[in-house]
């Protein structure tokens, strides 16, 4: 589980970094210009691939029994957590409404997971990106407390249940190929 924490630990401190060491942060703005935002997601995508393989490799080790309700209350919150994901870029009336879409979209993404998934890698990957989505909120919020307005449309909203569905069932399409399946039965 070492790749996991490392991956974790990466995820967090590039993410954070913004906001703990925001001299630091313009300094490398200053210096590398455009190009610090592609070292940035090149950090974060290794940290991601850091994540998978950790989180793959990493023995299975039970922690809780599995609710038998988990995967329909999963599948539910993951249709909510993809709009919410979706809802800082769009158009919808919502986008004025909630303060970290996206955020918010995390923390629901890792709690529908924690009723699919009991084992320790996985309790440790779900809490983790939650109490980091929590944390990042946090240190938003107090950088920035009033939030710019936004008035969005119903087509807007339209068009964000309609991508939230099709996105929906891209993931539940590829969950399905590599496994295991988001669906019961």
């Amino acid at each position: 589980m070492t790749l996991l924490v490392v991956g974790l630990l990466i995820w967090t401190l590039a993410h954070m970094f913004k906001r703990l060491a925001p001299g630091a942060r313009a300094a490398l703005d200053d210096r590398f210009g455009p190009a610090a935002k592609g070292i940035f997601g090149a950090v974060l995508l290794a940290s991601v691939v850091l994540m998978v393989l950790g989180y793959r490799a990493a023995p299975f080790s039970p922690v809780y029994e599995l609710p038998s309700w988990g995967v329909h209350l999963n599948n539910l919150l993951m249709l909510v957590a993809v709009a919410l994901m979706g809802v800082g870029n769009s158009k919808s009336r919502l986008r004025g409404k909630l303060r970290n879409p996206m955020l918010t979209g995390t923390l629901v993404w890792a709690v529908a997971h924690l009723l699919v998934n009991g084992d320790a890698a996985s309790v440790l990957l779900f809490v983790w990106m939650a109490l980091w989505a929590l944390g990042e909120m946090v240190l938003i919020n107090r950088a920035d407390p009033t939030p710019a307005p936004y008035a969005g449309s119903v087509a807007g909203d339209v068009r964000l249940a309609l991508i939230t569905l099709v996105v929906f069932a891209v993931i539940g399409g590829i969950h399905t190929w590599i496994g295991p399946s988001p669906f019961p039965g």
